[in-house]
């Protein structure tokens, strides 16, 4: 041992802090309690620390109230340190003490992260960059569709499948870890090209959906089509064809589509491998990144028990808008309760701004996402690295093995958790609204935003925001989803609106429901081209209207009539009335002549239902009076009632009680009255009036009899 290395000494210091002695993991019992319903985690690294060190860590879990980790997701290398060679013993004594200690494991397959043997053995297996160069070994660089790699994660997987597959402290598996970025090498195209035939049968088919006549891109074998990569241009700022050519949107959607099936397919690989000896209560998972568009995660997540999330506010402070319903969205890729298996402790180091949270934010982040539908929390990770990209992350635990500042807080989290979880125990989010998301309209109009501000995600956030403010509660689902039990359904940014959502959403209305598309909807009939007919294609006969004419807008031009006067911001879009009982319900200003006094939102009745078009960006003032009438006209209640200015409302439903978290992140002490008594969970009683301070949170139960 070389003590002149400092890391060296950390470690040594490490081990004589809690004595020389190993960690003895007793058999697992063979009745082993259900874990709580609500858990507080970590992301714990053992394979990292001497064995010497791992009762310490695992008491500081017991005393913070943590009852699951998260491991294995970047240990292959000690998994299988040389090629066909496993030790697997050091995992297993790590499960079973954390068990010992009421702390239950998700287990990761450990294929994001492959050892320095693998790469150098099956260089194949790494990533090739748009560049087509070569990637380095890290995470993130492995080669989704190569058949070796994808022989290497099975191997692993059924090799820690056959070993924990039955441990009664394993409750969950996560496979890899954020799937991220395709590989753009010669075979993957190969692939891609194999998919395509499989998709169009024929050329002429590909061709004309294409529409590859236009700047002379018709292609008459199927080695000449190419991949279209990523690339960040003022002209083409999404995708080109890979090889200088202008881009083909058809290329771009299939490409992105063909990525979202192959992820798919190295998921299923290693779901297989775990099934084929873990028993069904072990629930399979994988943690995603939010909004982060590079697959199509509704497809991505088919095979899954329920989704994950990583949840990195990253620069500045907790936004309850755009962290709320990074959560819905989340939720609704099952449209079932989700875990937060990353969650940010303190800074992210890879922010522009690495700052930390403000004291009590944690807490209030976390019980936020409770109330969105989370049923786990678990934060990256629970001590600092001592080498390596990510040693300045916040962690909960220091280098020396001495709790972090927020470690408190954290435990305070899980002992409300423990506090809670009868109560939030079966219960789920229940919406009157949805909001419509789709992966292929949001690649559209990154492909070709018209106007450098208009991003996809804002628009969405644009109404999400003051609609969640009345309802307090959205559900974000594809627009193939059922339908029927909500009462609004909005649809901001609906691009591509194909054949077989247009069917479910004129089911929708026709069945009494109202339907809101916002601007750019129905432009194009599938992932592939433009829709013949105007916008919004097929609901245009079913709204009586449609768009003449789009404008990118140099600056904001007046909107006036129901709602009040407001602006229409980045872009507007010249509706026409075409049936008599069609009703303008905002005009343009004058601006630009053509839009000059024409309708910038109509809205029709259609039997027990209405249909509405908002062609306008409307200000921040503009969408809260739209999104008071979208709610009064569709008889959209809140369930709570109304709330001060930076409170947010979230209920949770169970069979025979609703519970409501309430979180306020205003800097003012808010003081609520109740709209009936209710009990307290986490101070106990009952109460008809809560106090929150800055970032307080309470949690109410009430009977639905």
């Amino acid at each position: 041992m070389n003590l002149a290395n400092p890391a060296t000494q950390m470690l040594f210091a490490c081990v004589l802090s809690v004595g020389v002695f190993p960690a003895v993991a007793q058999p697992a019992p063979k009745d082993v309690p259900p874990p709580p319903p609500i858990l507080l985690g970590t992301s714990w690294y053992p394979g990292q620390w001497p064995e010497s060190r791992w009762p310490a860590d695992l008491e500081l879990m017991q005393k913070a109230h943590i009852h699951v980790i998260r491991v294995g997701d970047i240990e292959w290398s000690r998994i299988e340190p040389a090629d066909g060679q496993y030790d697997l013993d050091w995992l297993e004594r790590a499960i079973d003490a954390a068990g010992a200690h009421g702390v239950y494991t998700v287990l990761s397959t450990a294929t994001a992260a492959p050892p320095a043997w693998l790469t150098e053995k099956y260089p194949e297996t790494l990533r090739t960059k748009e560049d087509g160069s070569r990637s380095r070994v890290t995470d993130w660089d492995i080669n989704f569709d190569d058949a070796k790699y994808r022989e290497l994660c099975h191997d692993i997987t059924s090799r820690l499948s056959q070993r924990f597959g039955h441990n009664p402290y394993v409750i969950a598996w996560q496979i890899d870890n954020e799937i991220n970025k395709p590989s753009f090498d010669a075979h993957t195209r190969e692939d891609f090209q194999r998919w395509l035939k499989n998709k169009y049968k024929t050329l002429d088919n590909l061709n004309a959906s294409w529409t590859t006549v236009y700047w002379s891109e018709t292609y008459s074998n199927w080695d000449q089509i190419p991949i279209a990569t990523i690339v960040d241009t003022p002209l083409y700022p999404y995708a080109t064809s890979g090889e200088g050519t202008p881009p083909n949107l058809g290329l771009v959607q299939s490409w992105l589509s063909f990525v979202s099936d192959t992820w798919r397919s190295y998921e299923k690989n290693q779901i297989d491998a775990i099934r084929e000896y873990a028993g069904s209560q072990q629930l399979i998972t994988t943690n995603t990144m939010g909004w982060f568009d590079g697959f199509d995660h509704y497809v991505v997540s088919q095979d899954l028990d329920f989704s994950a999330l990583d949840d990195y506010p990253a620069q500045g402070h907790l936004d309850i808008y755009r962290n709320g319903s990074t959560g819905d969205l989340t939720r609704g890729f099952k449209r079932r309760n989700f875990w937060v298996i990353e969650s940010q402790p303190g800074n992210a180091y890879w922010a522009d701004i690495s700052n930390s949270f403000d004291k009590g934010e944690i807490r209030a982040m976390a019980w936020q996402n409770i109330g969105h539908g989370a049923d786990a929390i678990s934060y990256w990770q629970w001590r600092t690295v001592l080498n390596g990209l990510e040693l300045y992350n916040g962690t909960l635990v220091g280098p020396d093995g001495n709790p972090m500042p927020l470690y408190s807080e954290v435990e305070q989290v899980g002992k409300e958790f423990e506090k809670a979880g009868a109560a939030l125990a079966g219960t789920s989010p229940r919406s009157q609204v949805a909001i419509l998301h789709t992966y292929p309209s949001f690649w559209a109009i990154k492909w070709m935003p018209m106007n450098k501000g208009y991003d996809p995600i804002d628009e969405l956030l644009s109404y999400y925001a003051p609609l969640r403010n009345i309802a307090q509660s959205v559900d974000i689902v594809q627009p193939t989803a059922p339908l029927s039990q909500y009462k609004l359904v909005v649809a901001p940014s609906m691009n591509v609106l194909t054949y077989e959502d247009a069917k479910n959403l004129i089911a929708y209305v026709e069945g009494g429901g109202h339907l809101v598309l916002g601007q750019r909807s129905g432009f194009m009939h599938d992932s592939q081209g433009l829709e013949p007919q105007r916008q919004p294609g097929p609901l245009a006969d079913l709204l009586g209207g449609r768009v003449v004419q789009y404008y990118a807008l140099e600056k904001p031009v007046p909107v006036s009539g129901r709602w009040g006067n407001n602006t229409s911001k980045l872009w507007a879009e010249y509706l026409s009335v075409e049936k008599p009982d069609v009703e303008v319900l905002e005009r343009y200003g004058e601006s630009n002549g053509w839009l000059d006094s024409q309708p910038a939102a109509i809205t029709r009745k259609v039997g027990k239902g209405r249909i509405t078009y908002i062609g306008s960006w409307m200000d921040e003032k503009g969408m809260a009076v739209a999104a008071a009438w979208m709610t009064s006209i569709s008889n959209v209640k809140p369930a709570f009632g109304p709330v001060p200015k930076g409170v947010e409302v979230n209920p949770r439903h169970g069979s025979d009680h609703t519970v409501f978290v309430l979180v306020n992140v205003s800097q003012a002490t808010r003081s609520i009255p109740l709209p009936t008594k209710m009990e307290d969970v986490l101070n106990g009683g009952i109460v008809d009036s809560v106090t929150l301070p800055n970032y307080g949170v309470a949690v109410l139960s009430k009977s639905n009899q």
